[in-house]
């Protein structure tokens, strides 16, 4: 029989022979009690102890939607699993001043924009490519991106770290891998190679004493059992269009029941949807293929109907280079499609290549183009503290014309109409940490939101109002018309009349001969902005990430340059050092 525990017997496996001769001399001091003797074998193993320090692992993870800082937590139990030192960051929350003295950095990033970094990362970001970036010789790195391939692009951010970690002299320890929106399986494989080339780094350093540090995220865990994969089937009990008859946008306001989910959520967070595409779309595809629907294809390793599997599994309303690659394979695709697919499947939807250009495809070849329904996040437009059970969204539907007819966004119009009042949803909570109102509650806020970008901030006021909150409140909002488009229009009136909006300021851009947008408004209102910034403020932006956000951007440096008399690269510095601080963030899409 063993009496010696497996574990032990592991380690004694890792140990020099000059260890072993100090071990045994130790075990026979204390067998003997003999004090003299065990003072004696410390000191010596005091004199033979490596002076090599453990080698240390920094998991620094980005992540816009929550999928990145999952395959981080995986990441963290498989290198812990293997008793390596490792330590799990945030990027919003690094010190980059340390970044020059890591031993290996393992950076997880999603994508934003136009190929550029989340939210969290822009300041780590902007440290690297900035004058004050340091060499980084003695750093080894890998880089995992995720992101999505219909953009142009596809994983950039990680595709610009992982280049500029390079340039400043650092150690690829592994090829950058790129994930996509079904990105799980390759998250894994990358895992799977970079524990092993860890695991042979740590021996060279010879640091096999080395002892796991707690994994540190920013983010509590969760007590709900409802998530992501496991989504909760919310009662859909409200909807209503808030824009007028007369708007060019349909915008509805929508309410779920979340009783008997133990789901909580924050002002700033973002809930998840997984809707179903429509049924009339999937009709139009399968003629067009010549299938009746009822073939049977393999999704996520069991049969199923194909009808049912473009309805509730699959990918149809969003077209990707990919796609427009791959169907050229069986069908005569215009010469533009292939030198430029990017562009291609930006302009025709799925169902216009299978109308135009007609090809003879199996089921199982169909649904290999396409890629899994991932589920669609909105900004939470509601504060729980105000709401309690239920929570609310504020969902621009999207609709475009393809030729002739009227094309619509999957979740979007899954909610405005074709999901059933009183009918299941599933849903779950994304957090988002890094759009989070100021701790101390007297701390002014400055909104700036344009379109559906005003929900989190109907969500701040809530949550202020319940707090009976010091802090004054300032929203800076943009829409095409006052009449139609002025969105919760009542309830910001209320607001103001209940003393939780101190300032406003309003850019309806059609309603007047020159178009008037809210970075106009910023600049009209730089003295107050300016002033507002030297009492504490908190600055959030929510919007589009491509236009809209850049704007802003551009006119908040305007302002800080011209109120604080700085220059554009003073300017920079003092915005970004309002974003490590927290006091400068954007929830963009």
């Amino acid at each position: 029989m063993n009496i010696i525990p497996n574990e032990i017997i592991q380690q004694l496996q890792n140990l020099s022979p000059t260890q072993f001769a100090w071990l045994s001399g130790y075990c026979w001091a204390k067998t003997e009690n003999n004090n003299v003797a065990i003072t004696a074998v410390e000191n010596i193993a005091t004199a033979i102890a490596p002076t090599v320090k453990p080698l240390s692992i920094s998991v620094l993870s980005a992540s816009q939607t929550g999928n990145t800082r999952k395959i981080a937590n995986l990441l963290v139990e498989r290198l812990q699993a293997q008793n390596l030192s490792v330590k799990q960051i945030n990027i919003g929350d690094y010190k980059t001043k340390n970044l020059a003295e890591e031993d290996v950095v393992l950076l997880l990033t999603s994508t934003q924009g136009e190929g550029e970094p989340p939210e969290e990362a822009v300041s780590l970001h902007k440290f690297l490519f900035g004058k004050k970036a340091p060499k980084l010789d003695s750093v080894r790195f890998a880089v995992l991106g995720l992101g999505d391939s219909s953009y142009e692009h596809f994983c950039g951010a990680a595709v610009e770290f992982d280049q500029r970690l390079a340039e400043l002299g650092a150690s690829r320890l592994l090829d950058r891998q790129d994930c996509d929106l079904d990105y799980q399986a390759t998250a894994e494989g990358w895992i799977d190679r970079i524990v092993p080339v860890l695991l042979q780094l740590n021996q060279t350093s010879q640091s096999s004493s080395t002892v796991a540090v707690p994994s540190v995220t920013a983010s509590a865990t969760p007590t709900s059992v409802y998530n992501k994969e496991n989504p909760f089937p919310a009662t859909l009990v409200a909807r209503q269009k808030i824009t007028g008859r007369n708007s060019d946008k349909d915008v509805r306001h929508i309410e779920f029941d979340l009783s008997g989910s133990g789901l909580s959520y924050q002002a700033g967070d973002a809930l998840g949807v997984w809707a179903n595409n429509d049924p009339a779309l999937v009709d139009e595809i399968l003629t067009a293929l010549a299938l009746t629907g009822d073939e049977t294809v393999v999704i996520k390793q069991q049969n199923k109907a194909l009808r049912q599997a473009l309805i509730e599994d699959l990918e149809i309303t969003q077209n990707t280079p990919q796609f427009v690659k791959g169907y050229a394979e069986f069908a005569q695709l215009p010469e533009s499609a292939v030198q430029n697919p990017q562009v291609f499947a930006s302009q025709h939807p799925i169902v216009h290549l299978l109308n135009h250009f007609p090809a003879k495809l199996t089921a199982e070849q169909f649904v290999a183009l396409l890629r899994p329904l991932t589920p669609r996040l909105y900004s939470i437009a509601s504060s729980q503290a105000e709401v309690g059970e239920e929570v609310h969204l504020t969902v621009g539907v999207v609709r475009y014309q393809d030729d002739e007819i009227e094309r619509q966004g999957c979740a979007s119009h899954y909610l405005a109409e074709r999901a059933e009042e009183d009918g299941a949803i599933g849903v779950f909570v994304e957090q988002n940490n890094n759009f989070r109102l100021p701790e101390n509650s007297e701390t002014p806020i400055i909104m700036i939101g344009a379109g559906t970008g005003i929900a989190p901030f109907r969500a701040f006021v809530q949550q202020r109002a319940a707090d009976e909150a010091a802090g004054k409140n300032w929203l800076i909002f943009g829409n095409p018309h006052f009449s139609e488009d002025f969105l919760y229009q009542t309830e910001w009136q209320t607001f103001a009349k209940d003393g939780y909006l101190h300032k406003y300021s309003f850019a309806w851009s059609r309603d007047q001969d020159e178009k008037i947008y809210v970075q106009d408004k910023i600049r009209e209102n730089a003295a107050d902005i300016w002033q507002w910034l030297q009492n504490g403020s908190h600055i959030y932006v929510c919007g589009d990430a491509n236009k809209m956000a850049k704007d802003v951007e551009k006119a908040l440096l305007d302002v800080i340059a011209e109120q604080g008399k700085l220059s554009v690269e003073d300017a920079d510095e003092y915005l970004d050092e309002l974003r490590q601080a927290k006091r400068y963030q954007r929830d963009v899409y």
